[in-house]
């Protein structure tokens, strides 16, 4: 790059300080990761906007890793973020505002320009592609209190919802993970308070209200456009790309952040949206079409087999897709196998919508190999013994959550 044009970007872009780095510790920003050398000391020339900043310390082999813990940004012009690393606690913490508009001043005065490695501009459309419908207001209204994501730090409550065997095994790989062993052993107990997790949305996956007829209940469990409208109104006040931007914030924090908690709620948001039929073809087909194109983008990053993220893979960051959602009999293949029938099938459908459909099939198919054909006898049987088979249950107990429809 040119020396004047990099000095732009040095001034005009964001910069995260991080001091006291341990040597081989693993410093992720969006779809980049760094491995700390010892002048490392942070990251320069971040575009202004969105970021998540995750990071695992190392055993003194290089070879066991603490749990990942992540955090969103909101960056601006010639912003200074400064963490210190706490050697007691193994994370990084935030300094007063005193020192850290102190270290702000050494960082613009290009003090620290030496020993911060440079945001990968060259990768930046892919984030842009996974972040662009999260905004400040978002982040605020899910994360976790004090802002940290870590598997480690999620609700024990996370542990008693009904999975599916693949989720089963990728909680296990989760918590088994190179990525989720503790570096050594503490004698510091471990603090949790009675809540750490994310702020998600709750959104059911079977609609349980006493006072619709079967018939009506049993509609609204095979079409959740009611559902997702109620969704859109009463907890985002109508704005459709707040629930977009929960779904992406979901995605992130489960393939960066490693959050089992979070991959549950992106499971549940893209099942809502590929259970509705009457919004993509009639009341939400621009909702639906910037669905589609959030999906495809996800998917496209997460089946990425490029030689830039080899050595990571190997370890385990950003590899959980290949080995925990890509069976031919998961959730999304299910789903999306009647989501495809339903648009491509359509006698009348929106164009736009049309063609992102086609894109992310074809993207399926060619990465996974996966057939959407359309329900042979075996699929039908399988199909009923499945957890995305049309069940009714007239429930009315506060034990049991529910959603009201009227």
């Amino acid at each position: 790059m040119d020396p004047e044009a990099a000095l732009q970007l040095v001034k005009e872009g964001a910069t995260v300080l991080l001091l006291d780095v341990p040597q081989s510790t693993l410093i992720g920003i969006d779809t980049q990761m760094f491995s700390s050398g010892p002048n490392f000391k942070g990251i320069k020339m971040i575009p202004p906007g969105v970021h998540f900043v995750y990071y695992s310390s190392s055993n003194r082999e290089g070879n066991a890793f603490s749990p990942i813990i992540g955090f969103f940004i909101v960056a601006s012009h010639s912003e200074v973020i400064v963490r210190k690393w706490d050697q007691k606690e193994e994370r990084f913490v935030k300094l007063s505002e005193e020192d850290e508009e102190r270290y702000g001043q050494a960082v613009r005065r290009l003090e620290f320009d030496r020993q911060l490695g440079p945001y990968m501009l060259n990768q930046y459309g892919d984030w842009r592609h996974l972040s662009n419908y999260i905004t400040k207001a978002i982040i605020e209204r899910l994360e976790p209190i004090g802002g940290e994501i870590s598997v480690s730090s999620e609700p024990d409550s996370i542990s008693n919802i009904p999975k599916t065997a693949m989720e089963k095994a990728l909680a296990e790989q989760l918590r088994n993970s190179t990525f989720s062993r503790p570096v050594e052993k503490s004698e510091r107990p471990v603090e949790k308070s009675e809540r750490k997790g994310c702020y998600f949305t709750p959104i059911p996956r079977l609609i349980k209200h006493k006072g619709l007829s079967g018939h009506d209940l049993t509609n609204m469990n095979l079409d959740k456009t009611q559902v997702l409208e109620t969704i859109i109104a009463k907890e985002y006040g109508g704005n459709e790309n707040s629930l977009l931007g929960e779904l992406q914030f979901s995605f992130i924090a489960f393939l960066m952040g490693q959050s089992l908690e979070a991959y549950l709620q992106w499971k549940l948001i893209a099942s809502l949206f590929l259970g509705c039929t009457e919004a993509p073809l009639h009341t939400r087909s621009q909702l639906f079409t910037k669905f589609v194109q959030v999906i495809y983008y996800q998917l496209k990053f997460g089946f990425q087999k490029d030689d830039k993220n080899a050595d990571i893979a190997e370890k385990g960051v950003m590899a959980l897709l290949d080995e925990s959602w890509l069976s031919d009999d998961s959730f999304l293949h299910i789903l999306c196998k009647d989501f495809f029938s339903l648009l491509l099938e359509a006698p009348v459908i929106d164009g736009d919508l049309l063609s992102w459909t086609r894109k992310l099939k074809d993207l399926l198919e060619d990465s996974l190999g996966w057939d959407f054909e359309p329900n042979n006898a075996a699929d039908e049987l399988n199909f009923e013994d499945d957890e995305y088979a049309p069940v009714v249950e007239m429930i009315d107990d506060p034990g049991h959550s529910s959603m009201d429809t009227s």
